[in-house]
């Protein structure tokens, strides 16, 4: 398909800096196939019903963006993929002062060397030292926000918690599965209460999630990809919720992606650990997913792809549309939608 069939255009104060507080104050969009309904993510528990399974991602970001020096220059690292346990392909800034060989000196002390380059430009890091990387991160990295927060102001403490969701467990994501971010002990409570399931994944997701769609049609874009993994006792209950009648309902576009890689024609879920670089557009056919909690995406994105595969392209340039007319915060801290094809 072309590209050009998911752009829309977004006014600039509907980018959301900071999240709504608290957190699950935010506006939802309730998007069904023939309507269109103004909620708040405190309703979902009201429109769930008892069976449906939210499945969630427990990733947990680390501060994978980096300052440092390759002798005189500059050099900026947004890390986006673990390769093992001391390295990692990065997008670096200022690539090309960069060679094979050299050290790139961070701050406090943390350096790695670039050792080769991927034919998409990323570069492989490897750090030194015996510290875990982990470590060496908390110490000289920062939360890597999106490029349309980080570039209208700079990141600080709040961030540190504002782009981590309350499941966060299992480090290695460069952003976070944003959907997750409206959820409080509060909503959890009411969706107990309700009967609402609640499953974990785990998805890294890498900062390819934010790069630009740059070829003419879909056929030509190339996916990065993603570790993920789910374990045999969670796609059981994933496949026992289905048969008693429940709905899968995927919290995030990272969640959603998983699961659909890791189902079978027959729309089981089976385990899954490994590498995953589905690429969902509309013509797509989903095989267990059956509905998706998500915020609002970039134009001409992947994820305005996948949303426009769910609920068809028409109707979401329609809630788009609703969405912008009527005050909603888009992106990474905005407002959420309820997908239910």
């Amino acid at each position: 398909m072309r590209v050009d069939l998911f752009d829309f255009d977004l006014p600039n104060d509907r980018i959301a800096l900071r999240p709504a507080r608290p957190r699950d104050a935010a506006k939802m969009l309730l998007v069904e196939r023939d309507a269109l309904s103004d909620r708040g993510v405190l309703d979902l528990s009201d429109i769930l019903r008892p069976g449906d399974v939210l499945v969630f991602n427990d990733t947990r970001v680390i501060p994978a963006q980096l300052e440092g020096r390759r002798g005189e220059a500059r050099v900026g690292a947004t890390l986006h993929k673990r390769a093992d346990l001391r390295s990692w392909w990065a997008f670096v800034r200022n690539a090309k002062r960069v060679r094979d060989g050299d050290v790139i000196e961070f701050s406090s002390g943390v350096k790695a060397s670039a050792v080769e380059r991927d034919p998409e430009g990323a570069i492989l890091l490897h750090f030194h030292g015996d510290e875990p990387v982990e470590l060496l991160l908390e110490r000289a990295g920062e939360m890597p926000l999106p490029p349309y927060i980080a570039g209208k102001r700079p990141t600080d403490d709040a961030d540190r918690d504002d782009y981590q969701t309350m499941f966060a467990r299992e480090s290695g994501a460069v952003a976070a599965p944003t959907a997750a971010l409206h959820f409080t002990d509060r909503l959890i409570a009411a969706l107990d209460e309700r009967g609402v399931q609640r499953e974990m994944l785990t998805l890294h997701v890498g900062a390819g999630t934010f790069l630009p769609v740059k070829a003419d049609d879909t056929s030509a874009h190339r996916m990065h990809s993603e570790w993920g993994r789910i374990d045999q006792a969670t796609a059981d209950r994933l496949n026992a919720a289905k048969a008693r009648g429940g709905r899968l309902i995927a919290v995030g576009t990272t969640s959603l992606r998983l699961v659909e890689s890791a189902a079978g024609d027959d729309g089981k879920v089976h385990p899954f650990e490994g590498d995953t670089a589905i690429f969902i557009t509309p013509g797509y056919r989903f095989k267990a997913v059956d509905g998706l909690m998500t915020n609002f995406h970039l134009p001409r994105s992947t994820l305005f792809m996948l949303v426009s595969a769910l609920m068809r392209l028409e109707t979401m340039k329609r809630a788009y549309a609703h969405a912008i007319e009527h005050g909603y915060r888009f992106y990474s801290y905005g407002d959420s939608s309820l997908l239910l094809p």
